[in-house]
């Protein structure tokens, strides 16, 4: 008994030990390009390129840090990307729970019909419908403007709705029901029952939607052509877009710095974003 109990044991150890080195092995290539892009920023542009390579720089400067700043208007940059972020987050939580809500809770005729619709808009790229929005918004006079970027997420995504309504379909009726019979109207029972019971979903939403508006280049490059309403993706690129001249060691340190938003959210975010997708992926 004891002997099987030790093989027990020693079996576990070894299905952990296997596990933990793959999850390390998988961070360690995301993290050494990450390095490199962090060290690269603190060398000289001959520095970054020498042969035989070098990983860690000769001597820790931060004069590109100094001239990043001076070559484009970072700040600047970075608040056309933060107000653009701010809108998009805020009418992504709005309009999926609400559409979500609806599809979950609320009895219609042709439903579920209408959800595989929206379900089948997950298949279309982009690239189909580009071109008529962009008619559009020119009709409309909103090329130029970070309405192109903001009004869409008030509409609903496909992925956050399913994500919040294989949730929504986990829990008990008898909760809304309870307050329906208290004297709870519907918007009372979306607001106080359900997305407090939803934070861990609102949350993976609120983080995708933060890092898909934040790096988002191509629809910005297509909408916004004023140069002082550039983001900072459109920003980031001017220290790249001649092949003859182009600053990467500035451009890393502008990386560096632009990376530290998504950071900060993410950590900030990181325990509820394993339960919701698990609660949201999984119909209860």
């Amino acid at each position: 008994m004891k002997k099987n109990m030790r093989l027990y044991k020693m079996g576990v150890f070894f299905r952990k030990f296997i596990l933990y080195f793959i999850l390390l092995f998988f961070a360690l290539l995301w993290l050494i390009p990450f390095f490199f892009l962090v060290m690269g920023s603190f060398k000289s542009t001959s520095e970054l390129f020498q042969v035989p390579f070098r990983w860690l720089p000769k001597h820790f400067d931060f004069d590109n840090y100094i001239n990043m700043f001076q070559q484009i208007p970072f700040l600047r940059y970075l608040k056309n990307t933060l107000i653009i972020v701010f809108f998009s987050v805020v009418g992504a939580l709005i309009s999926n729970s609400l559409i979500a809500y609806g599809f979950s809770r609320l009895r219609w005729p042709g439903r579920d019909k209408v959800f595989m619709i929206v379900l089948a808009t997950m298949i279309l790229p982009y690239q189909v419908t580009m071109i008529p929005l962009y008619l559009m918004f020119t009709k409309m006079h909103w090329v130029g403007t970070f309405l192109p970027l903001i009004v869409p997420q008030f509409f609903g995504n496909a992925f956050y709705i399913f994500l919040l309504r294989q949730f929504l379909t986990g829990v008990p009726k008898e909760i809304t029901e309870s307050s329906r019979i208290d004297g709870a109207n519907e918007f009372q029972v979306f607001y106080k029952i359900i997305i407090p019971l939803a934070m861990p979903q609102l949350a993976v939403i609120f983080l995708f939607s933060f890092i898909a508006t934040y790096s988002e280049y191509v629809i910005t490059s297509i909408f916004l052509q004023t140069p002082g309403k550039m983001t900072l993706a459109l920003g980031l690129q001017s220290f790249i877009s001649d092949q003859f001249a182009a600053h990467w060691t500035l451009f890393s340190a502008a990386a560096v710095i632009s990376s530290l938003p998504i950071m900060i959210v993410f950590m900030c975010l990181q325990r509820f974003i394993q339960n919701g997708l698990v609660a949201g992926g999984v119909k209860g």
